[in-house]
């Protein structure tokens, strides 16, 4: 008998991955127990973590034997870049950071010099992710470092012993709160340590991104671009029509969201009175996500540049805006605080990046959502977001407010009202870099003269 069954409008538009809430249930499959051979349970749940990414939580447990093992795998797709992220643990708050560890993540204590890597040797193990905290992890590599110690004994007496010293230093770890420093690295960008300072940046954590090696990409599965690959045909394009630039220019991207393709538009824009900046904006028919980035065009400037709005009213919060993405933002009256980087690029309005910060860090600061989020660190979080709120609703019981952007590479622009003449709740500072932000911006190691001299020398020692 054929089936009349029609799924419901309900049925066809639930998400394949839900935020975690009390009304998931996991999936269960009956599944072979590799260690007394009978049936267990598999338990699968497939959910979305908040603020994060979405993963495949997996637990199997045997009735016959009691062997229990879970896992995490990530089912986001693959950043653009890898991730190392550093946390120096002090304390017992810090050994309660939670963490999220992909099948492709490494782990590195640094004090010992002892690195687990992402893949195993072992014929029994195999990549597996883990969701858990610091504390969780250390007694996880605890609890594996063990489990061949009684063979060792016999087997290898130094190489036994060698191992237990690690052992009971990672033990003191735990039981003595000694401080240690602990690497995470992604090459695949989808492994997270907890922030505990949300509107500031953690003094106790940092994150460095890297462009992967092709060995990498490959071990992700990921095709490396051939060198060259393309070059011929676009050097013909240039050649036709050198000084051209189309209007609008469209190339082939990828959606950041569920991996179909999507078309990103380009547009070189010229800012008066200011400088050359390109548009860029992502749209995905298959998901409907958008996105939208400004990228600042022309040299690097000498001198970094600081700007200074005090802000008095509303008319204050239509001042048009552009904030690279080397561009730090501060207000100092509600304790918010963003690295250069946050957000990328955008061109709006004072008002219009208000709204999109605040939506940015209420969606994706991590771990502030959930049953295990502390009550007095909801609520601090809850207030800050008001008092954002009521900032870009220009409420007048909070106004003025100073809002800073220090951009050191001098490619954000604020409108000034009063143009031509000076505004006199703006003001502009311009500033000599430190070395450390060179190098962080990577201009200490750039050589812009000389490059002949170098070449005549080379090709007479050859």
């Amino acid at each position: 008998m054929a089936d009349d069954h029609q799924p419901t409008q309900t049925e066809q538009e639930d998400p394949l991955f839900q935020d975690i809430d009390g009304q998931q249930r996991p999936t269960e499959i009956e599944s072979y127990c590799m260690n007394c051979g009978e049936n267990g349970i598999t338990r699968l749940l497939l959910t979305r973590i908040p603020h994060f990414r979405e993963v495949i939580v997996m637990a199997f447990e045997c009735p016959s034997c009691g062997t229990r093992n879970n896992e995490i795998q990530s089912a986001g797709i693959i950043q653009d870049k890898g991730q190392v992220v550093t946390c120096r643990v002090d304390n017992k708050e810090d050994l309660n950071r939670q963490l999220v560890k992909s099948e492709s993540c490494s782990v590195r204590f640094q004090e010992l010099d002892l690195e687990i890597p992402a893949s195993t040797t072992s014929q029994t193990s195999k990549k597996s992710g883990l969701l858990s905290t610091i504390e969780g992890l250390v007694e996880h590599v605890i609890d594996d470092l063990s489990a061949e110690q009684p063979v060792r004994k016999h087997a290898n007496p130094t190489v036994h012993d060698q191992i237990d010293t690690v052992i009971n230093k990672l033990r003191s770890y735990l039981d003595d709160h000694i401080p240690f420093t602990i690497s995470i690295d992604d090459p695949a960008g989808n492994s997270f340590i907890e922030d505990l300072v949300i509107t500031a940046p953690d003094p106790k954590l940092t994150r460095r991104w890297y462009t992967r090696t092709r060995e990498q990409d490959e071990a992700l599965g990921l095709q490396s671009v051939a060198e060259g690959e393309g070059v011929e045909e676009r050097g013909k394009e240039e050649e036709e029509d050198e000084d051209a630039v189309p209007e609008v220019m469209s190339f082939p991207a990828q959606c950041s969201h569920c991996a179909s393709r999507a078309d990103t538009r380009m547009h070189v824009l010229e800012i008066p009175h200011f400088k050359e900046v390109v548009l860029m904006s992502t749209n995905c028919e298959a998901c409907g996500y958008k996105s939208n980035e400004v990228k600042a065009g022309g040299p690097v400037s000498e001198l970094g540049k600081r700007i200074v709005l005090r802000m008095q009213d509303a008319e204050d919060l239509s001042r048009d805006i552009l904030k690279s993405e080397t561009c730090g933002l501060s207000i100092s009256e509600i304790n918010l605080e963003l690295t250069p980087g946050t957000l990328g690029g955008r061109f709006t309005t004072v008002e219009g990046l208000l709204r999109q910060v605040h939506e940015e860090l209420d969606r994706r600061a991590p771990f502030t959502a959930g049953d295990s989020t502390e009550e007095t660190k909801r609520l601090r979080w809850t207030e800050f977001l008001a008092k954002l709120d009521r900032v870009a609703d220009g409420d007048p019981t909070i106004l003025p407010v100073t809002l800073v952007l220090d951009d050191p590479l001098a490619n954000s622009y604020l409108q000034n009202l009063y143009a031509p003449d000076d505004d006199p709740n703006m003001t502009l500072e311009h500033y000599e870099r430190d070395w450390a932000t060179n190098e962080g911006l990577g201009l200490n190691d750039m050589r812009l003269e000389g490059y002949e001299e170098d070449a005549n020398e080379a090709g007479a020692e050859a």
